[in-house]
C-alpha cells in the first residue's frame, strides 16, 4: 500500500483542511464536541454545511458550544448526551439516532487519570477511550453502512507508545497501576480498533483511520499538571486538522486502517522518535487488531 501524504502539515489548521469541500447533506457526530479540539472539529465540519451532532457529558456546556458554532458559523448544531463509561447511556445515544451517518469521531477521551474502576471493574481511560467509543461504533453501524462510504476518526496518541495492549492484564488487577500505560494501553486500543473496523465494515462502506492529534493545552491535560509549553504545541485549530482530514479529505476515500499524524500517515518506527511522529508496529497489527476486538465483544456481552 502507498502511503498517504497530503498538502498539509504540522502548523495547517483544520478551516484550511476543508478549504473547498461542501459536506452539505452530510450527518456527522463528534463526541466530546464541548471542548477541546472536540469543538474546533465539530465548527469546522458544521462550516462545511455537514449537519453536525456534539455527543457530550454535560449537556449545558454542550449548548454553550453549539451557540458559538452558530454564531460563528451560522450552522446549527444538535446536542446529545452521550457518557462512555455508562452503557445505557451509549445505548440510549444509539436509540435516539434516525437515518444515516456520514462521519463518526471518536474524539471524546480522558488521560492519566487516578487509579478508577468502572462499576463493571473496567479500568477507567480503557473503558472511556475504547470501549465506550467500541459500542458506539456498532450500535452505530447500520447507519454508517446506510450513508454508502462512512468515515469513523479514532483519536489516538503518540502515547500508544507508552504501551502496547497488555491482553493478559488489561485491567491492572496484577500489574501496578499506572496512569501513563493505562493511557498509553487506551491509546493503542483506538488505532487497533481502525484497522479491524476496516478489515470487517469496508464491504459496508465503513473505513476508520487514527491520528495523533498533537500536543494541545485542553482539559484533557489536568491530571497530569497541564501541557508543557513546548516547540511542539499545537493551538486547538491546529490540533483538530488531522481530525478533520480524515474526516473529509478526498485523498482518504475509501482508505482505512491508518494511522496519521500532522496530516500524513506516519511511518513504522522500531521505538518511539523525539517528533512522535511514527507509529508502533503493535499498534498496526492485525492480529492484535482482530484479538482486541473479538475480548471487546466478550466484554461487552454481545
Amino acid at each position: 500500500m502507498d502511503r498517504i501524504t497530503t498538502p498539509f502539515d504540522f502548523s495547517s489548521t483544520a478551516a484550511e483542511v476543508v478549504d473547498g469541500i461542501d459536506l452539505t447533506g452530510r450527518r456527522a457526530v463528534v463526541t466530546g464536541g464541548a471542548s477541546g479540539i472536540g469543538v474546533e472539529t465539530a465548527r469546522v465540519l458544521a462550516a462545511t454545511g455537514a449537519e453536525v451532532t456534539i455527543a457530550v457529558r454535560d449537556l449545558k456546556a454542550g449548548e454553550r458550544v453549539a451557540a458559538d458554532i452558530r454564531a460563528t458559523t451560522g450552522r446549527a448544531v444538535d446536542v446529545r448526551r452521550l457518557e462512555l463509561t455508562d452503557l445505557d447511556s451509549v445505548d440510549a445515544f444509539v436509540a435516539g439516532w434516525d437515518g444515516p451517518l456520514d462521519v463518526l469521531v471518536n474524539n471524546a477521551g480522558v488521560m492519566a487519570t487516578p487509579e478508577t474502576y468502572t462499576e463493571q471493574g473496567w479500568e477507567l481511560q480503557f473503558a472511556t477511550n475504547h470501549l465506550g467509543h467500541f459500542r458506539l461504533a456498532l450500535g452505530l453501524h447500520d447507519a454508517l453502512a446506510a450513508a454508502g462510504h462512512a468515515r469513523i476518526v479514532s483519536v489516538s496518541s503518540s502515547a500508544h507508545f507508552r504501551s502496547p495492549v497488555i491482553f493478559d492484564d488489561l485491567f491492572f488487577r496484577f500489574m501496578p497501576y499506572d496512569p501513563w500505560a493505562a493511557y498509553g494501553q487506551s491509546k493503542t486500543a483506538n488505532v487497533l480498533f481502525a484497522v479491524e473496523a476496516t478489515r470487517r465494515w469496508a464491504a459496508d462502506g465503513i473505513t476508520a483511520n487514527s491520528l495523533m492529534p498533537g500536543s494541545i493545552a485542553t482539559n484533557l491535560q489536568r491530571h497530569s499538571g497541564g501541557g508543557s509549553p513546548n516547540p511542539l504545541a499545537k493551538t486547538p485549530e491546529q490540533g483538530a486538522s488531522t481530525s478533520v482530514l480524515l474526516a473529509t479529505s478526498p485523498l482518504l476515500e475509501g482508505v482505512g486502517g491508518r494511522y496519521f499524524v500532522d496530516n500524513q500517515e506516519a511511518v513504522l518506527v522500531d521505538r518511539p522518535t523525539n517528533d512522535m511522529t511514527g507509529v508502533a508496529p503493535y499498534a498496526l497489527d492485525p492480529a492484535n487488531a482482530e484479538r482486541l476486538w473479538d475480548v471487546s465483544l466478550e466484554l461487552l456481552g454481545v
